[in-house]
C-alpha cells in the first residue's frame, strides 16, 4: 500500500487538515519543494509515512504560496525546513534544548530520529501534555541561531 504525503498550498487546506486530523499527530513540514534540504527531509517523510501511519499523518506546506503566509508569519518560519506538530487541532510543542519549542527547525539526522520524535509527541499528547521532551540526544538536534526582528 502506497502512503501519500499531501502538499498543501492553500490556507483552507491547512485549516482543514489541522481540524480533521483526530487522534493522530499531524506533522506539517513548511518549506519549498525545490530546496535541497527540504527535498532531503521530504524523502525521509515519505519513507517514514508507513511506519508512523497508525499514529501520525504527514503533509508538506509550500511556504511560497501566498495563501499560507498567515501560517508562515504566525509560526515565524524563518528557516526551512521547519516542522510543526499538532494533535487534535492543538499545537504540540517540544523541548529540544533550543530556544524555540514551537517547531523543529532543520532536518533529522536519520529516519529513526523522525519516528522517535513523532512517537514521543503522540505519547505525550495521549497523556494530555502540550509540550514534550525531545527523545533525541543533544548531538542529533540541529542548532540554529535565532534572529529576532526589531531587537
Amino acid at each position: 500500500m502506497e502512503y501519500l504525503v499531501l502538499t498543501l498550498t492553500k490556507k483552507e487546506e491547512v485549516d482543514s487538515i489541522i481540524r480533521d486530523t483526530i487522534d493522530k499527530v499531524l506533522v506539517l513540514r513548511f518549506g519549498r519543494p525545490s530546496d535541497p534540504s527540504c527535498l532531503q527531509l521530504d524523502d525521509m517523510l515519505y519513507k517514514s509515512a508507513k511506519d508512523v501511519s497508525k499514529f501520525a499523518t504527514i503533509a508538506t506546506v509550500d511556504i511560497d504560496s501566498l495563501d499560507v503566509q498567515v501560517y508562515v508569519n504566525y509560526f515565524d518560519i524563518s528557516y526551512i525546513p521547519s516542522t510543526i506538530f499538532f494533535f487534535n487541532a492543538h499545537h504540540m510543542k517540544m523541548d529540544s534544548g533550543t530556544p524555540d519549542h514551537t517547531k523543529w527547525v532543520g532536518n533529522f539526522c536519520r529516519r529513526q530520529d523522525l519516528i522517535d520524535v513523532v512517537e514521543a509527541i503522540y505519547r505525550g499528547a495521549m497523556k494530555g501534555k502540550v509540550i514534550v521532551t525531545c527523545p533525541l540526544p543533544p548531538e542529533r538536534i540541529p542548532k540554529f541561531q535565532l534572529l529576532y526582528k526589531d531587537v
